[in-house]
């Protein structure tokens, strides 16, 4: 039996955002539908780290795609041990006989499908005539989620961007900058206010454990996608925004135990009938999504095992039509 093995660099150019948006809105509608079998994320807690572990499996039975990915998050490695804060490995199976087909980097596949799945979010959740965009981080989520955008609506006015330090802020410019020529125009901003104030979309993408956004600074009819709190404790916006904002969650048991929601939900401020569903529902038809230009919208990501595995089969479906990888002999034949 062999299996294909595919490393980070072999599988960064073989995924396009716009392929990535449109298998990533799939799987949303399939798990709406109840094809798919999701079990909610593990987690191992490093608390001595700073750091956790995840292992993610999925079904998506019509389509025939399974997958496990075990990803971590330590945002600390950068500076200490000069890794990416996220890291993942993806064993694409056979849903046939259980054998792996491939064992594949997640790593790039993660951070795709995450900016995917903001994008689709807002798709549905943000106003058709969106140019400002507000983004809080500056990380490698900051970059996907606006290759995402950019794919959406084509051109934009301005993308603020606001982190802790200069520095990031000068690198993400410095490293956007050709995507964004003559399709917007990168402001680095020093507070998070100037970042987000007036802006018809704004995305978040920090380990925050307190909220950056404040309620007074956000204006009807904005979108915000909530992409940085993705464990318990963790939160990046002022409840008052909550409170008025329609609420969408990209799964229930995972959004109200580790997503934006966690934390205020976890208080009482947030109850459960405040939410008003799954985004997956929304694509799905099965409920609406922006009624009004005026609606506050929130899209809480926590990320879905199903969105690994149909990236992850593009990736392997892909790789076999270029003869990309390294084929192992993992079990000898019976």
């Amino acid at each position: 039996m062999k299996v294909l093995i595919l490393t980070e660099k072999e599988i960064e150019p073989l995924l396009k955002i716009d392929e990535v948006m449109n298998i990533v809105e799939e799987a949303f509608r399939e798990k709406a539908l109840g094809h798919v079998q999701m079990p909610p994320k593990i987690y191992l807690t490093y608390d001595k780290y700073n750091g956790d572990l995840r292992a993610m499996p999925s079904y998506l039975e019509r389509l025939d795609i399974s997958a496990v990915k075990v990803v971590n998050v330590h945002p600390d490695n950068p500076k200490k041990f000069n890794l990416p804060t996220v890291m993942a490995t993806i064993v694409l199976v056979d849903p046939r006989n259980g054998a792996p087909l491939a064992v594949m980097s997640g790593s790039w596949i993660t951070a795709m499908r995450t900016g995917a799945a903001g994008g689709v979010a807002a798709k549905y959740l943000a106003r058709k005539d969106s140019k400002t965009v507000g983004l809080v981080g500056a990380g490698t989520q900051a970059r996907t989620q606006l290759m995402a955008l950019l794919s959406l609506y084509g051109k934009l006015d301005e993308v603020r961007v606001w982190s802790l330090t200069e520095e990031e802020r000068k690198r993400y410019i410095s490293d956007m900058e050709p995507l964004c020529r003559g399709k917007a125009t990168l402001i680095p901003v020093g507070d998070v206010k100037d970042a987000v104030k007036d802006a018809d979309i704004v995305v978040t993408t920090t380990p925050s454990r307190k909220p950056l956004v404040l309620n007074e600074w956000i204006t009807e009819g904005t979108h915000i996608t909530c992409i940085g709190a993705d464990a318990p404790g963790k939160e990046e916006l002022d409840p008052k925004i909550l409170l008025r904002a329609k609420i969408y969650l990209d799964d229930w048991e995972q959004g109200l135990h580790s997503g934006e929601v966690n934390v205020p939900f976890s208080k009482g401020i947030i109850k459960k009938e405040d939410i008003c569903g799954e985004l997956g529902e929304v694509i799905a038809g099965l409920k609406p999504g922006r009624t009004s230009p005026d609606d506050v919208t929130v899209f809480t990501s926590t990320g879905l095992a199903v969105q690994d595995a149909v990236t992850a089969k593009l990736v392997y479906d892909k790789a076999l039509e270029m003869k990309i990888g390294q084929w192992i002999e993992m079990l000898p034949d019976q």
